[in-house]
């Protein structure tokens, strides 16, 4: 299957159509599990099989492939035990809608929830119907029936990996995200991006010599990036759609770029007069204002969402900390006291956190704690450095690079640590992940 498509035509081919219209309330219709519990259990889902209406090969093929991308899609997520299938029980003649199915059996094996799909296949027009039952309700939640080409097929699964987490959770999800990140596979180190889970990557920058930092706008459509292409360290601001954009080479360095997520502008690291500082620039490159005044290098600004926060790393009071500056009065506090090095800050979706990695014992392991200082929380403690936490845009998940394996990779874990899984496996080595806002193309 084609792993890329026309957003536009996609838009205007690939249609949604409610199957069922839940009756009740809107509060009796959902199903919420608070997810921001770390000792919360998962959500325990049955995924059967799914069926095609044909007995062809290319359909049975399309029906299996359809069925592994959304166990995967919820796997991904962190919220779901998908319950092994040779615990299924399923009777003769059950199907795919509530008066077919025995909902008894799935009680007898834990499941909480269950989602049955159909497929059908003809010249080359995929039809998908898929649905989410209540299972202890005996109870259809949603139902959607999805049509457009095979090659989308993927992008219908997100869009119904979507409606089961909305409905189920008190989240989107990560669906319709990317991971930007920096690889040195191609020999030089050059910026990627791949889907939420680490599908289709792609690489963005080439004959960079050195690219590095890649930081999204608040709408994803511009990147902001450090490249050496030139020699020395200056900043890219890329229109991701139209693949051109404006260079910002003052004198000096050009480095760590941050995006404001409420309006199209960013701070980033400049040393015009020797020092470095942090400066708030537009979009286009240009000069707004000095942030940062003070003795010493202040690098790595992180917005909060907001945009009326930053936390920066400096070495002012003596060795690198994370400190919080508010941007309307220029009040700067210190967030971090414990270790001698902590860097790499990012504020959580909510503001209320921010993560960063410290050293501990001469290697890095990323934390959290709350933006006041308090409650410092180590999410990771294996050997090897682990760096450059970045947010999910829902605030559940955090990517990071990690030399656990020896060369660096991007690993994958919850908000408060757990369920640590690898992204994706590429030549090289892969660093500096910069997860996405929603991009609306799910």
């Amino acid at each position: 299957m084609s792993k890329t498509f026309n957003r536009t035509a996609c838009t205007c081919f690939l249609f949604l159509l409610i199957m069922t219209v839940l009756t009740g309330s809107a509060s009796a219709a959902r199903y919420e599990y608070w997810i921001n519990n770390p000792f919360l259990r998962k959500i325990p889902i049955a995924i059967k099989d799914f069926e095609p209406k044909t007995v062809n090969e290319e359909p049975r093929q399309a029906a299996v492939q359809a069925k592994e991308w959304l166990v995967s899609g919820l796997e991904f997520v962190r919220y779901f035990q998908i319950l092994p299938e040779e615990s299924y029980i399923i009777g003769d003649g059950e199907g795919l809608t509530a008066q077919t199915i025995n909902f008894a059996n799935w009680i007898s094996i834990g499941a909480d929830h269950l989602v049955t799909g159909g497929l059908d296949l003809r010249d080359g027009v995929l039809v998908l119907e898929l649905r989410l039952f209540d299972v202890p309700r005996n109870r259809l939640i949603v139902g959607k029936r999805y049509k457009g080409r095979v090659e989308d097929m993927r992008k219908m699964i997100r869009r119904f990996c979507v409606e089961i987490v909305t409905e189920l959770t008190d989240s989107r999800g990560v669906f319709g995200t990317k991971i930007a990140f920096v690889s040195n596979g191609p020999g030089n180190k050059e910026i990627f991006a791949c889907e939420y889970d680490g599908f289709d990557p792609q690489q963005l920058t080439s004959g960079s010599q050195i690219a590095l930092s890649p930081a999204w706008s608040g709408d994803g459509t511009h990147m902001a990036y450090v490249s050496y292409a030139d020699g020395t360290p200056q900043i890219f601001i890329r229109n991701l759609a139209q693949k051109r954009g404006v260079k910002v080479a003052y004198k000096g360095i050009n480095v760590t770029p941050a995006w404001d997520p409420t309006r199209f502008a960013l701070a980033a690291t400049l040393s015009l007069n020797g020092d470095q500082e942090i400066y708030s620039l537009t979009g286009n490159g240009k000069i707004i204002k000095k942030l940062t005044n003070n003795w010493g290098i202040d690098v790595s600004p992180s917005y909060s969402p907001d945009g009326k926060r930053m936390a920066f790393v400096s070495n002012r009071g003596g060795s690198p900390q994370i400190y919080i500056m508010e941007l309307d009065t220029g009040q700067t506090s210190r967030v971090t006291f414990d270790g001698k090095y902590n860097s790499a800050p990012a504020f959580s979706p909510r503001g209320d956190r921010i993560a960063y990695c410290g050293m501990v014992d001469g290697t890095f392991d990323v934390f959290t704690v709350r933006t006041d200082g308090t409650d410092v929380q180590r999410l990771t403690d294996h050997p090897g450095d682990d760096e450059e936490p970045s947010w999910s845009p829902d605030g559940t998940l955090i990517a990071f690079s990690t030399t656990r394996e020896g060369e660096a990779k991007i690993y994958v874990m919850t908000s408060h640590g757990t369920d640590q899984r690898k992204l994706l496996e590429l030549e090289g080595a892969q660093t500096q992940p910069a997860w996405s806002p929603w991009l609306g193309d799910y």
